[in-house]
């Protein structure tokens, strides 16, 4: 008989949205949940909505949601009898699952037997090459050496992939395009890894190029009852960091669908597997796929397959560990519509997409968009955690349906104080390329340049409109200082999103006004014609050269944060952010940390010399690895930090004798020495 496994109050083992998701289907089916929290996430959401929560340490290290004796003692003290390890590490790892089993915790997700065997993706490819699911080929063998790995990726041929054996989502993953760069990306691929996994091994796979990223939804019950749900598309990647996700792929037909879905199918049954899984296949320009690797948990995009099926995945989760059958059989799955899902991150991507950290000041998600978050006006995003915020999904009846939904509703998504991915995604969303269904893995890195694009319109357009709200919120003292009976202009002087600006603001009588802009290096000045409609607290509607509009705006201390034509911007003193751009270009040698972080290696000693652009020191932040490279060519004068630190962000951590200095010092020295010879 198969054995029933029945819980009553479940611990999640992991924090913000996706504890809140997890939190949601459970309590829905009757089940209290119990929180688990680092110090920093002692005030957060998933915190406060649970039925009870337990610390289970301090914010530093980071890896505090994955100390497993921590979760299982909090699990005791609670009175827990299942834990759901969310869609993180724990997951996915073995030794979690079979520690939950001897503490008698029912372990929401596949057996202990089933994630040793698809963890590590050597063996992994190995069990599939024997269930005759096609595969890239590659190395998977347990030879390490610097020598093997490079003889190995020559006979592969390049371009190779490098990819950490022990895990996902990017992290150990290196592309290598020419045989020259190999072992230094090898031995990239292997310190991420490390730090990662806590297994630097590797595997190398031939690098297919431009192809789709299609990834299929499994689900399996102790029954030996196993079902597909259909695929999901998410070739549009950053760093192979996934960013947006749709179902069904605009590349997959009802055929092919079948076949990957029998192939994913049996897959998991050469496995005996149990639970919610995921086949991640790479699809040429043939129709040819190759499997890649299975995640053994529920995905980050698991909502859009939610739209198209109707189905609650997580929902599903719990019956299945409880020992439920699944309550449908392949031929009562059915697909309706189309959706899309994007990853709002905290990153900048004017600045190299750094992950960024600090108060949300306003939050206000799109009423018309489900929107997977754990955020609330003034809450702190972190820097010692993943970088994405929130996930924003729209339905549609068809794709462009969805798409045209989720760029309006992320447009009208309200996120001020912490600089996120909004714009670029947005950008992404509109491309001719991606609206027509044609992006693949290259997408992002294709048309980049394009989707960072500054618009100069736009910029000059938020640059009038933050001079007036500047002077519309001014004091009354202040504006009736600035506003001379004869009407001369307002001097005003800003940065906006850390472009310098002169606005000539003129006072033409009642809520009428004209913005004289100059942006940057910008010659001549663009004319604006503005006028206030209405004023109220965070919101106002301006006209602006006789369009009128709406802008949503908050207070940053002295900052002024605004939401306008569906996106963010920050305006700031320009005297004060001129002194900031001028430490953060390095020219006197100073090498300041670019974010919070923890420093990972340090490759330069003091009285090393260094070239301009030469890697100094790495930092690690929301699970990325991040070189600081020598600001100036010259010699190494100071090192600030050491393996091992935690850095704050604008932390001067090493110093760089400029060459011209150092051309200073010897001519002061020799004429030193000169007069001490006379």
């Amino acid at each position: 008989m198969t054995q029933s496994t029945p819980f009553h109050k479940i611990l999640i083992a992991n924090r913000g949205e996706i504890a809140l998701r997890v939190m949601r289907s459970a309590a829905a089916l009757g089940y209290r949940t119990v929180a688990v929290y680092s110090s920093a996430d002692a005030g957060a959401r998933h915190v406060l909505e649970a039925d009870q929560a337990v610390c289970i340490g301090e914010a530093l290290p980071a890896q505090s949601y994955l100390r497993s004796e921590a979760i299982i003692e909090a699990a005791r003290r609670s009175g827990a009898d299942a834990v759901h390890p969310g869609y993180g590490f724990l997951a996915e790892n073995a030794d979690f699952a079979r520690a939950c089993r001897a503490a008698g915790l029912v372990f929401i997700g596949p057996s202990p037997e089933a994630i040793d065997a698809m963890g590590n993706k050597a063996g992994a490819k190995r069990l599939m090459r024997d269930a005759d699911v096609p595969c890239i080929p590659g190395y998977q063998g347990e030879d390490q050496s610097d020598e093997r790995m490079a003889a190995e990726a020559a006979r592969i041929g390049f371009p190779v992939m490098i990819k950490a054996a022990a895990g996902g989502g990017g992290r150990g993953m290196r592309l290598v395009e020419r045989q020259p760069d190999f072992l230094a990306l090898l031995h990239s691929a292997r310190s991420e890894a490390q730090g990662a996994f806590g297994n630097p091994e590797v595997i190398l796979e031939r690098a297919i190029v431009a192809p789709r990223h299609i990834e299929i939804q499994v689900f399996a019950d102790r029954h030996g009852n196993v079902i597909h749900l259909g695929e999901r598309d998410c070739s549009v990647q950053r760093r192979h960091q996934k960013l947006i996700e749709e179902a069904p792929s605009p590349a997959v037909g009802p055929e092919l669908r079948a076949r990957m879905g029998a192939t994913a199918v049996a897959a998991a049954r050469a496995i005996g597997y149990e639970g919610a899984g995921t086949l991640e296949f790479l699809l040429d320009a043939a129709g040819n796929y190759y499997f890649m690797e299975m995640n053994t948990r529920l995905q980050v995009e698991h909502p859009v397959t939610e739209a198209i099926t109707g189905l609650d995945l997580v929902a599903l989760q719990l019956r299945v560990a409880a020992g439920e059958p699944l309550p449908l059989a392949q031929q009562d799955v059915r697909f309706s519509g189309h959706a899309i899902e994007v990853r709002l991150c905290a990153e900048d991507a004017g600045q190299g997409f750094l992950p960024q950290s600090g108060t949300m000041v306003r939050w206000q998600p799109a009423a018309a968009l489900r929107t997977e978050h754990a955020l609330a006006p003034g809450a702190t995003v972190s820097p010692y955690y993943d970088s994405m915020i929130a996930k924003l999904v729209a339905h549609g009846a068809n794709r462009e349906e969805a798409r045209r939904r989720l760029l309006h509703g992320l447009q009208d998504t309200v996120a001020l104080g912490v600089t996120t991915n909004q714009d670029f995604l947005a950008r992404c969303l509109a491309h001719g390329e991606f609206a027509a269904g044609g992006a693949t893995t290259a997408f992002i890195e294709r048309h980049q340049a394009a989707l960072l694009q500054a618009d100069e319109a736009g910029r000059a357009r938020a640059a009038a409109v933050a001079a007036l709200l500047l002077h519309e919120t001014a004091s009354g003292a202040a504006r009736a200082a600035s506003l001379l009976a004869h009407r001369l202009p307002i001097g005003l002087r800003f940065d906006i999103d850390g472009e310098a600006c002169e606005c000539a603001l003129r006072c033409l009588g009642g809520p009428r006004f004209e913005a004289e802009v100059r942006l940057g290096e910008a010659t001549e000045a663009r004319r604006l014609a503005l006028e206030t409609v209405a004023l109220g607290e965070g919101r106002a509607r301006l006209q602006c050269d006789g369009v009128a509009g709406s802008v949503v705006f908050a207070r940053d201390g002295e900052a002024l944060l605004m939401h306008l034509d569906g996106r963010p911007c920050r305006v700031e003193d320009r005297s004060r952010a001129a002194a900031v751009r001028a430490a953060a270009a390095g020219g006197d040698g100073r090498l300041l940390a670019s974010m919070n972080g923890r420093v990972v290696s340090v490759m330069v000693a003091v009285g090393d010399r260094v070239e301009a652009g030469q890697p100094m020191v790495t930092l690690e932040a929301m699970k990325m690895e991040h070189i600081h490279v020598a600001p100036v060519t010259g010699r190494v004068a100071a090192l600030h930090v050491i393996a091992g630190d935690q850095a704050a962000a604008r932390r001067l951590i090493a110093e760089v004798l400029p060459e011209a200095a150092e051309a200073g010092e010897a001519a002061e020295a020799a004429e030193a020495a000169e007069a001490r010879a006379a």
